[in-house]
């Protein structure tokens, strides 16, 4: 049985929402480089000093749903049968994490902003690392008992990168472009088919 947070972690979880909060209405307004910590910091009544208790970056601020996503992903493929091959089971589990989100114009500008900004496509990358670990052994039981952390790696970083490039075409579309086809689409392409194949 899952025990309560205690009053402590509920604290912290709710400063860490607010100083979310605050910094993400200060990026949409303003934009990412043009915000700076101190802005952020005074802006949620705290000091500099307690915005590093909580982030390490300013751009941990924004992605800090992207590491959750990658748990997300995680128990997603938990809930898919082990049957289903790796290919299509990340698809589905993308897909079941990706329907949570709300589309907004503020979804948009975010996405924009991460893609037109240098530190956070490195920052973003390192979160992806971070998925590799928590897909791979899930991925790699539905290759077989043969199967090594090589494959499984492979196509998890495949399908990440795929997941990247559609994301990156669908923020420059103006969120136009139905972001599950471009991913479709670049998978077809790293796997050499013209359509969207399971397995």
């Amino acid at each position: 049985m899952e025990t309560e947070p205690s009053l402590w972690e509920r604290s912290r979880q709710a400063v860490y929402g607010e100083i979310t909060r605050v910094a993400m209405r200060l990026f949409l307004d303003h934009g990412f480089e043009q915000t700076t910590i101190d802005q952020i910091a005074a802006a949620a009544g705290i000091s500099r000093r307690s915005f590093f208790r909580y982030f390490g970056t300013k751009e941990d601020v924004l992605l800090g749903d992207l590491a959750r996503d990658g748990e997300r992903v995680r128990d997603a493929l938990h809930d898919i049968p082990s049957d289903v091959g790796p290919w299509d089971a990340l698809r589905r589990a993308l897909a079941s994490v990706h329907a949570r989100a709300q589309s907004s114009d503020d979804l948009l500008k975010i996405a924009r902003m991460m893609y037109d900004t240098p530190s956070l496509r490195s920052r973003s990358a390192e979160k992806h690392l971070h998925w590799h670990a928590l897909l791979l052994p899930d991925i790699r039981g539905r290759l077989g008992q043969d199967a090594d952390d090589l494959g499984a790696t492979a196509i998890i970083a495949a399908a990440i990168a795929c997941l990247d490039t559609a994301g990156e075409a669908w923020a420059r579309s103006g969120g136009r472009m139905d972001l599950a086809d471009l991913y479709d689409r670049a998978v077809a392409a790293v796997r050499g088919s013209a359509a969207p194949a399971s397995g």
